[in-house]
């Protein structure tokens, strides 16, 4: 007997579940994005907003939800856009059934991110139509036309994002500096968009370079300048030590600006990443006018670069925190608070690790008012001392600090280095191109890298000497400055000519205490 095949219609939508002829009107919602903030696209976002509020309520059988937005906001990834993640929010919570967008590229010019919210919003219920490309999701084939279209919109973005790279290393390699901030003290920006200074600012950079080099450390420094209410660069009230070592090293100050020191990783994503060698660098001399002098800023990058702990953690919480050492075992003196909740609480030092291991240190505690009794007698006797110490100096400094065999030293392993880095490139460049024996070529490569790494190592070692010795000489003579300047005995201690005239104390006994200062001279007070 033949089979008889009766069809039963579909009542319901298959993507709303709605019974197929329900009079329901569809809630209806439309993005809108501008990539700048410029006044043609201003206008262009304020256009779509206006068309789309229009365009909707005008359709009897559509209801009116809202218009989504975001202003000056890539595409390229969903992470920023709220009004997007708003409208996706909406409509996964079942209050939106249909959104209208210009295009697809103004939805998302990154591939994954549009597939991924579209079957997002399928699966619950809610349709996109394209009006440009005019593709609905619904449709069978929305999803392959809209995945080879978002595959378009990504690789034109790519394309504009490398456009613009070139563009501005090439404004780089030419000289041309703009400076993106908003805060930056010491300066304004300019009409040009280059760095003019702000005289009233630029007081305060001049004094964190002398405060430092007067042997003030960046925590100090910043502990100063809150206390006299000074506001940081971000106009709060609170100062870090990264933002003085940030003022510090910043070559912006001597007039000068290093171009490129972060670069954009992926044009997706937007990601930034310090620029360690990976993209070229160039750096403008003479680019605005200077707040430091270039002879100022280079002595401190080298004193920052020796200024380094030994063998304990340097700590700059008090005037007094790592310059007090323990004659036995050779640790710092920190600060202990003795009767904290009676009236005869005061505070001590004492070594850091007298307790520790088996045998403690037998070397004493000290308090404050002990150690300014002594430096006010070890500092006098250094001020009857000073004109032989200032001429005993003048003496020897050129043989002490000589580095012209270093200088030509260093200069010659730079041109080593640069001709094994060209050697090693062709090597690889050789084996790249051409049949070589891989065992030869192997050994090869190793010994050159061998002799790089070697040449690196030793050019390293002569830098740092050449900063030390540069460095050290720099501190002694302003030491010897400050010394000079000093007319009769001191009576009281003076926090100043602690920090810049005392490199360490050394206690051994009650009986014996040695101020170590910074052009070396030793004085048992």
């Amino acid at each position: 007997m033949a089979k008889s095949v009766i069809t039963i219609p579909a009542t319901r939508n298959k993507y709303t579940a709605a019974p197929i002829g329900a009079r329901k009107k569809r809630k209806v919602a439309a993005y809108a994005r501008v990539s700048t903030d410029h006044e043609e696209q201003q206008s262009s976002y304020e256009a779509q907003v206006d068309y789309y509020t229009n365009y909707i309520k005008s359709r009897d059988d559509w209801e009116f939800v809202s218009v989504y937005a975001d202003e000056g906001i890539t595409g390229c990834n969903t992470k920023k856009r709220d009004g997007f993640n708003r409208m996706v929010e909406d409509a996964l919570n079942g209050r939106i059934d249909l959104i209208i967008t210009k295009s697809v590229s103004r939805f998302a010019r990154n591939t994954v991110d549009s597939l991924t919210t579209i079957r997002k919003l399928k699966e619950h219920g809610t349709e996109c139509y394209f009006e440009k490309e005019n593709i609905w999701t619904f449709d069978g084939k929305g999803e392959l036309l809209l995945t080879i279209m978002s595959s378009l919109a990504q690789e034109e973005s790519r394309s504009i994002s490398e456009n613009c790279t070139w563009g501005q290393r090439k404004r780089f390699a030419d000289g041309k500096v703009t400076v993106p901030f908003k805060r930056f003290l010491g300066y304004d920006r300019g009409e040009d968009g280059n760095l003019v200074v702000n005289e009233e600012q630029a007081k305060i950079v001049r004094r964190i370079y002398g405060m430092f080099l007067q042997g003030d450390s960046p925590y100090a420094i910043a502990k100063k300048l809150m206390s006299e209410g000074i506001p940081s660069p971000g106009g709060k009230e609170k100062w870090g030590t990264t933002v003085i070592k940030s003022i510090l090293t910043n070559e912006k100050y001597k007039g000068d600006a290093l171009l490129q020191k972060v670069y954009t990783v992926d044009f997706l994503s937007k990601k930034k990443k310090v620029n360690e060698g990976e993209v070229p660098q160039y750096y403008v001399e003479s680019n605005h006018e200077a707040i430091i002098t270039p002879e100022v800023f280079d002595m401190v990058q080298r004193q920052m670069a020796v200024r380094h702990p030994g063998k304990n953690r340097v700590s700059n919480v008090s005037i007094f925190s790592s310059k007090i050492k323990c004659g036995d075992c050779g640790s710092w003196y920190g600060s202990k608070v003795w009767h904290s909740n009676s009236k005869y609480r005061r505070t001590i030092w004492q070594c850091n690790h007298k307790f520790d291991g088996g045998e403690k240190c037998s070397t004493p505690h000290l308090d404050e008012e002990a150690i300014q009794r002594l430096f006010i007698k070890a500092v006098n006797i250094l001020f009857t001392e000073k004109d032989e110490i200032i001429a005993n100096f003048q003496a020897i400094k050129n043989a002490l600090y000589y580095t012209t065999a270093l200088e030509t030293e260093r200069t010659e392993l730079q041109e080593e280095l640069n001709v094994v880095a060209e050697m090693v490139q062709q090597c690889v460049s050789e084996n790249a191109h051409k049949a070589l024996d891989q065992t030869e070529y192997q050994k090869r490569y190793d010994g050159l890298v061998e002799r790089f790494d070697r040449t690196k190592e030793r050019l390293d070692v002569v830098s740092h000497a050449i900063v030390e010795k540069q460095a050290q000489r720099e501190k002694v003579e302003m030491f010897l400055a400050e010394l000079e300047k000093q007319d009769g005995l001191c009576t009281e201690f003076d926090e100043s000519l602690w920090i810049s005239l005392v490199d360490y104390v050394t206690v051994f006994n009650k009986e014996d205490v040695r101020f170590t200062f910074k052009d070396g001279t030793e004085i048992r007070a």
